[in-house]
């Protein structure tokens, strides 16, 4: 569980999702730089690209994103690890087959998300992305939350990724595929949405590879800076 504050109001929200929802491949300059980590080529998708991470990926503001130790087992030639800078969408209420034209009724408000993905896992795996982008700290988030009210149009927001202080990431939620109403309506219709659910709406391109001694900062205009360093496990 990771606690957020919830912007002006001086409250605290605990953040222990059932699940947490990624969507990929949802900006289309990604999609083509997609092909760089060993993707199949991809048409424009007909619907969104969905994939599950697991709530132990959760870390807070300042927390270390930790690469696992076994990875160095497999003997990759080009061992990678990326960041990926996200707006991440906390539910606020549980819904199922909600219409698009409600789905701002079921947001309790916004945040910044850090969708950490081990390549070669990712690409690897017969069973697809879930391990890659599934282990312990792979899902930072923060540094607070704000709610829909507040944000003003959350389909214009600049999303921003930089590793040691340079910019490797910068995008605009306008430019998703499929915008956060689509989302949230068809992920309902799939599964139940509930209270504390995070929907991670997709990354821009720019991806560039993280290693131990880096830190990663994920921006979001209008909620802030989320900032981690990057360590190797302890072993």
């Amino acid at each position: 569980m990771i606690q957020l504050p919830l912007a002006g109001t001086g409250r605290k929200i605990n953040i222990c999702p059932s699940k947490i929802i990624a969507v990929g491949l949802n900006y289309r300059e990604h999609l083509q730089e997609s092909l760089s980590f060993g993707d199949k080529a991809h048409d424009l998708p007909s619907e969104p690209v969905l994939f599950a991470k697991t709530p132990n990926t959760l870390a807070g503001p300042g927390d270390a994103i930790v690469i696992p130790s076994h990875i160095k087992e497999y003997k990759f030639e080009n061992e990678r690890v990326d960041p990926e800078c996200e707006l991440a969408i906390i539910i606020g209420r549980k819904g199922r087959h909600i219409p698009e034209k409600d789905a701002f009724d079921y947001v309790l408000g916004y945040t910044c998300y850090n969708d950490v993905s081990q390549r070669n896992i990712q690409k690897s795996d017969a069973s697809g992305w879930f391990r890659g982008k599934s282990f312990d700290t792979f899902g930072p988030i923060g540094p607070v939350i704000v709610s829909h009210n507040d944000i003003g149009d959350p389909q214009n927001l600049r999303v921003m990724c930089r590793i040691n202080g340079v910019v490797n990431q910068s995008g605009n939620t306008r430019d998703m595929i499929f915008p956060i109403p689509v989302l949230i309506s068809y992920i309902s219709r799939q599964f139940t949405l509930e209270e504390g659910d995070i929907i991670a709406t997709g990354t821009p391109a720019g991806i560039r590879a993280i290693v131990p001694g880096d830190t990663v900062e994920v921006e979001v205009e209008k909620i802030g800076v989320l900032r981690n360093p990057v360590v190797a496990e302890a072993v």
